[in-house]
């Protein structure tokens, strides 16, 4: 399934995941070719920062799965009947938490290895260490909006269809495809 097969909703959550990876981590290039002293510096003072950052998005993942578990229990539970589009939307959500939820776990326990405090360590790695460390906060920063702009839309979708009983919504189904389905 190719990028232009995507709901407008999973597309407009790519762009503004993509738009805040890009946009947190061009600050980092713009302070232009650091040494290795200078980027182990900057190493010691951004990390704690970086780990703040990788432990808020943990906690994030972890709330918004459980958070879906009680959408999906106000879809199966509502007179409206929702398409199996929903459904499936909600199941990328899902994979796509997943999957920040455990990189943030692995990258949260890579940054937190002693690297700074090692004499084995060539001084000229530690500026590859520091763009790698703020390559990956870039990414999962990109992420968590993106799953954040994707719960908002299901969400949207959920009071549109549910609370405000919109009939002809393109997620709920017909009063024909429910007698289909039944």
């Amino acid at each position: 399934m190719g990028f232009f097969n995507l709901s407008v909703y999973t597309k407009r959550a790519i762009l503004g995941g993509v738009l805040a990876a890009v946009f947190t981590g061009l600050g980092t290039f713009l302070l232009g070719n650091l040494s290795g002293y200078e980027a182990k510096q900057l190493i010691e003072s951004s990390l704690p920062g970086v780990n703040t950052f990788f432990n808020t998005v943990v906690l994030a993942s972890a709330t918004i799965l459980a958070l879906l578990l009680t959408l999906m229990s106000i879809s199966s539970a509502s007179k409206s009947k929702l398409k199996e589009e929903h459904y499936i939307y909600v199941l990328k959500i899902a994979r796509l938490v997943t999957i920040v939820f455990i990189t943030s776990i692995t990258s949260f326990l890579l940054l937190n290895l002693p690297i700074t405090e090692s004499d084995d360590v060539p001084n000229n790695w530690f500026r590859y260490i520091y763009y790698i460390s703020i390559a990956l906060a870039s990414l999962h920063c990109g992420a968590i909006i993106a799953v954040v702009m994707m719960l908002y839309s299901t969400i949207g979708n959920i009071i549109k269809i549910v609370g405000l009983k919109e009939a002809d919504h393109p997620l709920a189904m017909s009063d024909k495809e429910k007698q289909d389905s039944d």
